[in-house]
């Protein structure tokens, strides 16, 4: 029943190419003819700025996307409501090292999450180590009172630059809670970041459940600094490193997921659902990471309400609040729709940059995956050629559930962790025709899903 239920599919490609040809160019020309993505980013970025969780600019990019999805004349939009911690950088952070007499400055940034230094800042003997499993083979008496440098870098040599992220995340992540177990007094951590540039990359860290009295600051230096730094410990094993930061953790306040819906004209029940994280970290204004994915998300229910005749599933933009330090929105989101026993049978996020489309990856099934790579030749025109099973999104990913889709658009990746976290993350990163491809690609996925089902519930089209 399986071979012949895909063999059906295969065969109505092949019948009815020619009909979504001509739906996807349509898509793809008014995408890069008369798109509304690069504007919406325009003023998320330019006029907004950045959007960390619970802070003024996350309440006024909340406002603004749901005034924009209301023009566009969905069914329905609202705001979802959810608790979202509140951290605070406070001033600028500075930091310097000393060596031979002679005072060096560090570009350096805060964690997001981490404690305050004390008010005079915090001062020490500096040990450098390439992960925290090398940290915890040494003596106790090695680390305790110490500053420890994470210093392991992005291995470049990995084509999957999201794989060499990986691949080193878990110091910046998990650092400071393993070092303070250990009597640290801080923690230093080398950007991820594949080129050497000045720029620190903040991020997410946690403390797990180390007592307060053990929680130390924790922040992260340039890839410059960080070969500096690694270059003079090595001349000077005394080396002392000072740093002063004045962040603070507050209660958790009130934040929105926004959402916009088309309802489906045949299967008002059936969910596909398309998104992106609307906060941001603080250094730049988050146009890359997530303003990129906001606003093709937002295009794909522009896009396909402008097609003739109307979806047949629910088609809903989920504009997730609270991605970057807590994934509340991703969680929130999931906990209703379990909660109200609604049918979401496939979701795409946009997380990974507004850079040149390459395809998707995929977390599915092998019946499922056979039915995308039945339509990769629809796409191939526009040299999308990426379908692989693997990932799909952090916030819908508390959605999955048996016989579902799961996809996650794959930009080329090759300078995305040369922004990611950082200051540069800004509008004038992002070039408009391939932020512009991005949301047409997406588009392009979706309206095959609503046009044809997953494989599960696969629909045959009618030929007219």
């Amino acid at each position: 029943m399986r071979i012949f239920k895909i063999g059906l599919l295969l065969l109505s490609i092949t019948m009815f190419g020619q009909e979504d040809e001509k739906v996807l160019k349509k898509i793809y020309n008014t995408s890069l003819s008369d798109g509304m993505s690069y504007a919406w980013l325009d003023h998320l970025s330019n006029k907004i700025g950045s959007r960390l969780s619970g802070s003024v600019g996350a309440q006024k990019a909340v406002e603004y996307t749901q005034s924009e999805l209301v023009k566009l004349g969905l069914d329905r939009v609202w705001l979802q409501p959810v608790m979202v911690p509140k951290w605070v950088r406070g001033e600028k952070e500075t930091a310097y090292f000393e060596s031979a007499g002679k005072r060096y400055e560090l570009n350096i940034c805060a964690l997001g999450g981490s404690v305050a230094t004390p008010q005079e800042g915090l001062r020490g003997q500096v040990i450098e180590v390439q992960g925290i499993q090398e940290m915890k083979s040494l003596e106790a008496d090695q680390i305790r009172g110490k500053i420890v440098f994470f210093n392991r870098a992005m291995e470049e040599t990995l084509i999957q630059t999201f794989q060499a992220y990986g691949g080193c995340v878990d110091q910046r992540y998990a650092g400071a809670m393993e070092a303070g177990r250990l009597g640290a007094l801080g923690v230093i951590v080398r950007s991820p970041n594949l080129r050497l540039d000045d720029f620190p990359h903040t991020g997410s860290m946690t403390y797990g459940d180390l007592p307060v009295d053990q929680r130390i600051p924790s922040a992260a230096i340039s890839t410059n600094d960080a070969e500096m730094l690694s270059a003079y410990l090595k001349k000077d094993k005394g080396l002392q490193l000072g740093f002063h930061q004045q962040c603070i953790q507050m209660e958790d306040v009130e934040s929105y997921n926004v959402i916009g819906e088309i309802t489906g004209s045949e299967y008002p029940n059936e969910f596909i659902i398309v998104g992106g994280h609307l906060d941001s970290w603080d250094l730049g204004d988050g146009s890359h990471d997530d303003g990129a994915g906001v606003v093709q998300s937002m295009e794909v229910l522009r896009l396909l309400s402008m097609q003739e005749s109307k979806p047949k599933r629910s088609i809903r933009v989920v504009l997730f609040m609270n991605e970057e330090n807590g994934l509340r929105g991703g969680k929130k989101y999931a906990e209703e729709a379990k909660m109200n026993n609604e049918n979401h049978v496939m979701a795409l996020e946009s997380d990974a940059g507004g850079f040149t489309p390459r395809g998707f990856s995929f977390d599915c099934s092998d019946e499922e995956f056979a039915q995308v790579k039945s339509w990769e030749p629809l796409f191939k025109p526009y040299l999308i050629h990426y379908f692989e099973k693997g990932g799909s999104g952090a916030d819908i990913g508390p959605l999955k559930s048996e016989g579902m889709v799961l996809a996650g658009l794959r930009p080329d990746s090759q300078r995305y962790f040369d922004y990611h976290h950082a200051a540069n993350d800004t509008f004038d990163a992002v070039n408009k025709r391939e932020l512009e491809l991005g949301a047409a690609t997406m588009t392009s996925l979706i309206y095959l899903y609503d046009k044809y089902g997953t494989a599960k519930k696969m629909t045959l089209p009618v030929k007219n």
